[in-house]
This record gives C-alpha cells, sequence and structure tokens, in this order.
C-alpha cells in the first residue's frame, strides 16, 4: 500500500489546530501570548485601484515571522509522529 502526501504550500497551510505547544512542554504562559500573537494575523491586498477588505488568516505559520519555522517543524513532527504510529515497518526486499 502506498500514500502520497501532498506538501504542496505545506509552509503557509498549517491549520492553529495542528500545532499543540502543550506536546513539547512549551511553558502555559508562551502558549497564551503565542495564541494571543497569531490571533490577530489579517491581511489585504491593494492595487492602484482597488484595495480587498481585511481577512482574517487561518493558518499559524505566517512568512517573514520568526517564530513560524520552529511551528512548522512542530507540525512536521506530529504528522510524521502519526505516520510512523500507523505505518508497519518497511519491507525493502531484505536489504534491513
Amino acid at each position: 500500500m502506498a500514500y502520497w502526501l501532498d506538501l504542496s504550500n505545506a509552509y503557509g497551510s498549517g491549520p492553529h489546530q495542528m500545532i499543540q505547544l502543550s506536546m513539547y512542554y512549551v511553558p502555559e504562559d508562551i502558549q497564551v501570548m503565542l495564541d494571543a500573537y497569531f490571533s490577530g494575523f489579517r491581511m489585504r491586498f491593494s492595487t492602484k485601484s482597488y484595495t480587498t477588505d481585511w481577512i482574517n488568516l487561518e493558518i499559524r505559520i505566517a512568512m517573514g515571522c520568526t517564530i513560524s519555522p520552529i511551528l512548522f517543524v512542530m507540525a512536521m513532527e506530529v504528522i510524521l509522529k502519526a505516520a510512523e504510529a500507523s505505518a508497519g515497518p518497511a519491507n525493502l526486499n531484505g536489504l534491513l
């Protein structure tokens, strides 16, 4: 059985719920601070003739944010641990 993991835009599409900071023993006061910081992410686009309304971002990983690469690694670790837990040992035709 084979599975395909689509990692297109993996960095920019990490949902808030995926990253469980308590799993990594992040102190609760830091978790509260990060939740407050990321809950206010909004964006809009402007051209010479038009500006969109503000929209809330529903991701927790943003380009240009210094903490986001660490959060991305944490989210990927959750995915890898889940895959490892559900996958059996690899059979490489006796090579292992």
